[in-house]
């Protein structure tokens, strides 16, 4: 785990833990299931009709709350090795959480698109399963927001003094 997941308050680890109880088990699920149709395609010539629907919608899942599990361990990609070298730790702070809240208005706009194309779509049926497509488009505005939880978290910690930065010498 990362230092900034270490200093998480005790629920957001937790809800952490638990989004990666899901994508492991969502994961285990899919590898099972493609490996198994694959195996009887070549064996039996035989093909499990639901088997692709529903391994697309375990990796749609599984993709958005990766995003938020990433989100919780502050493990996204961002260059801040010119900001150290340049900027003071306070700056650094200021900086970060600038891009922050830029960041946040932008999951914020995804999550309410999220929602409305999933309800547009959930009266839609997928193929195989019957399953409402708007289940497969509401993984986007559940992970995001999950995502913006965690990002919350870290605002949160970069404003107090429970940040790494808030150790650094001027």
């Amino acid at each position: 785990m990362s230092q900034l997941f270490d200093t998480l308050p005790k629920p957001l680890r937790k809800l952490s833990r638990i989004i990666d109880a899901v994508i492991a088990c969502c994961g285990g699920g899919l590898v099972t299931i493609v490996f198994g149709n694959a195996f009887l395609r070549f064996v039996a010539n035989f093909d499990v009709a639901w088997a692709r629907e529903l391994a697309t919608f375990l990796m749609v899942w599984v993709t958005f709350l990766g995003l938020a599990a990433a989100e919780a361990r502050g493990v996204h990609m961002r260059v801040t090795e010119i900001a150290a070298h340049i900027f003071s730790s306070s700056a650094r702070r200021r900086l970060d959480t600038g891009i922050n809240a830029v960041i946040a208005v932008t999951l914020l706009l995804i999550i309410w698109f999220g929602i409305k194309i999933s309800i547009r779509t959930w009266d839609q049926d997928s193929t195989v399963l019957y399953w409402p497509v708007g289940l497969l488009y509401a993984a986007m505005p559940v992970g995001v927001f999950l995502t913006l939880i965690f990002l919350i978290g870290h605002t949160l910690q970069l404003l107090g003094s429970t940040h790494p930065y808030a150790h650094e010498k001027e």
